[in-house]
C-alpha cells in the first residue's frame, strides 16, 4: 500500500524558524509545551505532534494559534524522550522506530495531561488537534475518550479497522487530494463506514491539489498558491473546535 513504503512524509513543506510564545512544563512522567491565551479560558486543546516530534517549530506554531483564539494548548511529548523521527533516518527502518510510538498506545500520557488541565489549568471543556502521527491519535481519542469533547485529525493515516468508526465525540478530518501516503479510496472508505457506524457529528473534508503536511507544514508566505487551502484549513479547524467546545 501507499502508505506503507514511506508511511509519514511530514517532511513535505517548511520547517519553521520559530521560537514559540509558550513555555515547557513537567507534567508527571513526560515534558509538555503549554501556552495560555491572553484572557483566563476553561477551555483547553490538547496538540499532538507528528513523527518530528513535540519540539517542532510548526507545532508550536499551531498551539500558539489556538491560545491566540481562547485555547490553553498543550503539546506533550508522547515519545516520552524517546527520539523523534529525523529526515535524515532512512525510511526503511520507519516501522522499526515506530514500533514503541504507536499513536493508539498514548492511554498513559493523555491521562496525565488531563488530569494536568483539570487540577492544574482548570479546564472543563478539553479537545485534541493531532497532525499526521497526531492525526491518528486524535482519531484514537474520539474512539476511546468521550470527556474530550471535539476532534480534528489532521492527515491522519486511515487504519481500515472496525472498531475504527464508533467516534465518541464530534471529529472532523482534514485530508489533502494529492497526499501520496493516504490515498482517496482510503477516505472514501473512513467517510462510508462513518456514515454507517458513527452517531455524533462528522465532517471529512478533502483539499484540493493539498499534499500531506499541508496545514501545518506549508508557509503561507512562501507558497502562495496554497495559501487559500492552508488558511481554510486552519479556519474549519477553528470553526470546529468553537462548535462543540
Amino acid at each position: 500500500m501507499a502508505n506503507e513504503a514511506k508511511p509519514c512524509p511530514c517532511d513535505i513543506g517548511d520547517r519553521m524558524e520559530y521560537g514559540g510564545l509558550g513555555q515547557e512544563v513537567q507534567i508527571e512522567h513526560t515534558k509538555a509545551y503549554v501556552v495560555k491565551p491572553s484572557a483566563a479560558s476553561d477551555k483547553a486543546i490538547i496538540v499532538i505532534q507528528d513523527i518530528y516530534g513535540w519540539q517542532l517549530p510548526n507545532t508550536r506554531y499551531m498551539a500558539d494559534m489556538l491560545a491566540a483564539n481562547g485555547y490553553i494548548a498543550v503539546c506533550p511529548d508522547f515519545y516520552v524522550g524517546k527520539e523523534p523521527w529525523s529526515p535524515t533516518h532512512d525510511w526503511s527502518t520507519f516501522q522499526e522506530w515506530l514500533e514503541d510510538k504507536k499513536p493508539t498506545n498514548i492511554n498513559k500520557e493523555v491521562d496525565a495531561v488531563l488530569r494536568f488541565l483539570k487540577e492544574k489549568c482548570g479546564a472543563k471543556r478539553i479537545g485534541a488537534v493531532g497532525f499526521c502521527w497526531g492525526g491518528v491519535a486524535t482519531h484514537y481519542l474520539a474512539l476511546q475518550y468521550p470527556e474530550v469533547k471535539a476532534g480534528v485529525s489532521v492527515y491522519g493515516i486511515v487504519r481500515e479497522k472496525e472498531d475504527r468508526y464508533e467516534l465518541k465525540s464530534p471529529t472532523l478530518f482534514i485530508f489533502g487530494e494529492k497526499d501520496d501516503v493516504i490515498p482517496l479510496d482510503q477516505v472514501s472508505v473512513l467517510e462510508a463506514k462513518l456514515k454507517e457506524k458513527c452517531t455524533v457529528d462528522y465532517q471529512v473534508k478533502i483539499f484540493p491539489g493539498q499534499t500531506h503536511g499541508f496545514v501545518h507544514r506549508k508557509r503561507e508566505d512562501i507558497n502562495p498558491a496554497d495559501k487559500p487551502s492552508i488558511q481554510e484549513a486552519r479556519t474549519d479547524m477553528l470553526n470546529w473546535l468553537n462548535k462543540y467546545m
